[in-house]
Formats: C-alpha cells, sequence, structure tokens
C-alpha cells in the first residue's frame, strides 16, 4: 500500500495482506495486541504487519503515540517449539489522523490516508523499540533511547523482571546467521563475501541460523556476529518489513552499540515509502557489518 494514495481495509481470513499463510496464532496475537494497544487509552495510530492499513484508535485518553508491530514473528515454527516473538516500535504522537469520521465516506478515505502517510516515518524517529521472546524464558528486550535492557518473565509473580542492563553488541565476532539454502539467488558480491567467511583465518566464521528474526537477532545481540536476510533473484527489495522489523531492530541494534544496514545505508535513514515496504537487512556487530558493507560497495 502507497504512502501517498487512498487504501482499502480488507478482509481477515486465512491469507494477510502480504498473501502469506496465516496460523491460528498469528491471528489471535493480532488481535490481542490490537486490542490491548487500542484500550490502553495511549495510542492514536495502530499499523500491523497482518493488517491492510493503519488504523486511528477511538480509545485514546492521555497520548496519540504511532505504535508499529509484528504481533509474531517466526510463526513458521510454531509447530517445532522453535522460539517465536513479536516486534513493535512507537512513534511520537500524531493529531493528524483522527478516530471520528462520521458518516462522510470521503472525509473517511481521506483520514485512512493521513493515517498511512503519518506511519511511514523513518526509523531515526523512533521513540521506543523492543521486543518480547517466547522461548524456554519469556524475555522482553526494550530501548527508549538510552541503552538497551533486557527483562525476564517470573511466572511465579507474573511480572518483568529486570536481569541484563545497558546491553552491548560485542564490536566484532566471528559469527554469520543467513539463510545459505537461498546461495544460488543471491549476486556475486554477497556470494563472495560468505565464501571468504569460511576461508579459516586462522579459524572460519561460525555458522547459526534459527530462521526466526527474533532468536536470530538476540543471540546476535549477546554474542555478537552479523545477521543477514539479503535480497535475491526471487526477492528483489529482500523480504523482511522495514516498518515492523528492520526498523525496530535496527534502532534496538544501534543503541546496543551495533548497525543495522540494508547492504549500503542505514536502516534508520531509510524513508518509507510503502506501508509495508520490504528492504535487505544486515544487523549486528559493527566490524562485521561494515565489512559486509565493503563487499556489497566492491567494483
Amino acid at each position: 500500500m502507497s504512502c501517498t494514495t487512498s487504501a482499502k481495509i480488507g478482509g481477515q481470513g486465512a491469507v494477510n495482506i502480504q498473501g502469506e499463510d496465516q496460523k491460528k496464532l498469528e491471528v489471535i496475537s493480532n488481535e490481542v495486541f490490537s486490542s490491548c494497544l487500542r484500550s490502553s487509552g495511549r495510542t492514536g495510530i495502530i499499523a500491523s504487519e497482518e493488517e491492510d492499513v493503519p488504523v486511528a484508535v477511538e480509545e485514546s485518553y492521555s497520548g496519540n503515540y504511532i505504535v508499529v508491530f509484528d504481533p509474531l514473528d517466526g510463526s513458521s515454527n510454531i509447530d517445532a517449539a522453535v522460539s517465536t516473538g513479536s516486534i513493535f516500535g512507537i512513534y511520537h504522537p500524531n493529531d493528524e489522523c483522527l478516530a471520528d469520521f462520521g458518516d462522510d465516506v470521503s472525509a473517511l478515505d481521506q483520514e485512512k490516508q493521513k493515517c498511512i502517510v503519518s506511519v511511514c516515518q523513518p526509523g531515526t524517529n523512533l521513540l521506543a523499540a523492543g521486543y518480547c521472546m517466547y522461548s524456554i524464558s519469556v524475555i522482553f528486550v526494550l530501548s527508549v533511547g538510552k541503552g538497551v535492557y533486557s527483562f525476564t518473565l517470573d511466572s511465579m509473580y507474573g511480572e518483568f523482571v529486570l536481569t541484563q542492563e545497558k546491553v552491548q553488541i560485542p564490536k566484532s565476532r566471528k559469527i554469520y546467521y543467513f539463510n545459505e539454502g537461498n546461495y544460488q539467488m543471491w549476486d556475486d558480491k554477497l556470494k563472495k563475501y560468505i565464501d571468504d567467511l569460511k576461508i579459516p583465518d586462522p579459524k572460519p566464521y561460525s555458522a547459526r541460523y534459527i530462521g526466526s528474526l527474533v532468536g536470530d537477532f538476540h543471540r546476535t545481540l549477546l554474542y555478537g556476529g552479523i545477521y543477514g536476510y539479503p535480497r535475491d533473484s526471487m526477492s528483489k527489495n529482500g523480504k523482511l518489513r522495514l516498518l515492523y522489523k528492520c526498523a525496530p531492530m535496527s534502532y534496538l541494534a544501534e543503541q546496543a552499540g551495533g548497525k543495522g544496514s540494508d547492504g549500503h545505508q542505514r536502516v534508520l535513514d531509510i524513508q518509507p515509502t510503502e506501508i509495508h515496504q520490504r528492504v535487505p537487512l544486515y544487523i549486528g556487530s559493527v566490524d562485521e557489518v561494515d565489512k559486509l558493507e565493503k563487499y556489497l560497495a566492491a567494483e
């Protein structure tokens, strides 16, 4: 959906707006997130990766924050009991997208468009971002612009307890997280980069890949290295959504002393042109992301 054209709100079924199969838990997660954000009284606009367009919130009492979220990342891993998670980003309040449309259909369309434009902001405008990882423990990672903090759910008390303060990604680490099953669809520069990582110097890089962005990023956050989801011959613009995944995760990476890039520029500097825009993502240790960018920039 373009940030400069009108939109229609689509129905919800077994396939989401991106044409991807939805798991039952994805549908439930989206409903839970949307309901909680609406009833919080703090949100003015909410935008979900599972929905066609952003929506204005009627139940706003003391805040009009814009919240973008992926209600359930890594849903393909559900049946295998591999870690999944939820990702979110929060932007400044915006009063241009109002909830009281009345019966005027043209006014309704105009307000929908205002919602879309309001959500299409670069990651540099983020006020906060975070994710919750559901695994052997439930871990909530958050930044409000003053470093990254990690909390672990204490199931006995039903509360999240601070377990790590000012988390820092190691500056460099010989670990890479790429789905090498797509190797033959990558461009030659990226292939050379991956090939060179395997050369002993004095030992090759270690390969890790869970297939869940939250899980792979959380490991990168703790141990360093580089996570990559490149563009390829099947996905010319990459596959991960800028607003719901790449920008919030890059914000967290930078707050932890790391870096997020599309291979050529800082992810947080990218101005979205569509609410479901996709971009390549390379994220993790500064030295490792810098090294990747040099390969992709080579003549």
